[in-house]
C-alpha cells in the first residue's frame, strides 16, 4: 500500500517531495506599477514646463497671425496693381483715340495753303537751316537766346 501511496502523490505532481524540515518559502517583495498612478505622474508637468509651452504657442499664434496679415496685404496690393493697371489701359487707349480724332480732323492742305497764301511763307533754303546738337540726346531745345544768323558762304 506504501507503494501506492508513492505512486499516486508521483503522478498528482512532478515536484520533488518536500520535507516538514524545508525552509518554508520566502515572499520577496515585488515592486509592481500601479497603472493609474503612472499615469498621473506620466501627465505631471512643471511650473517652468508649462510656462515654455505657453509661450511657444503665444509666439506660434503671434507669427501666424503676423503671416495672414501679411499675405492679406499682398493680395489687396496685387489687386489694387490690377486695378491702377486698368485705369492706365483706359486713359492710354482713350488719349490715343483722342490724338487719331485730332489728326484725323487736320487737313495738310489747307493748313499749307493758309500758310502761303494768308501768311506769305515759303519753304526754307538750303541757307536758312540750322542745326544745333543736343549732346546726341533726342530731347528738346530750348531757345533763351536769339539763334544767330548763318554765315554765308
Amino acid at each position: 500500500m506504501e507503494r501506492r501511496e508513492n505512486m499516486a502523490q508521483y503522478v498528482r505532481g512532478n515536484a520533488a517531495r518536500q520535507f516538514n524540515n524545508a525552509p518554508a518559502y520566502e515572499r520577496r517583495r515585488v515592486h509592481v506599477h500601479d497603472p493609474l498612478h503612472q499615469h498621473k505622474r506620466r501627465h505631471h508637468m512643471s511650473l517652468g514646463y508649462l510656462i515654455f509651452l505657453s509661450l511657444a504657442m503665444v509666439l506660434m499664434v503671434g507669427t501666424l497671425a503676423w503671416y495672414i496679415s501679411l499675405q492679406s496685404h499682398v493680395t489687396n496690393s496685387i489687386k489694387n496693381i490690377a486695378a491702377l493697371e486698368s485705369q492706365l489701359n483706359n486713359l492710354k487707349q482713350d488719349n490715343d483715340e483722342a490724338y487719331n480724332r485730332a489728326n484725323g480732323n487736320v487737313d495738310l492742305e489747307e493748313v499749307k495753303r493758309k500758310a502761303i497764301q494768308e501768311y506769305g511763307m515759303t519753304y526754307a533754303t538750303d541757307g536758312q537751316i540750322v542745326t544745333y546738337s543736343d549732346g546726341g540726346g533726342n530731347d528738346y531745345v530750348r531757345q533763351i537766346a536769339p539763334i544767330p544768323q548763318a554765315d554765308s558762304k
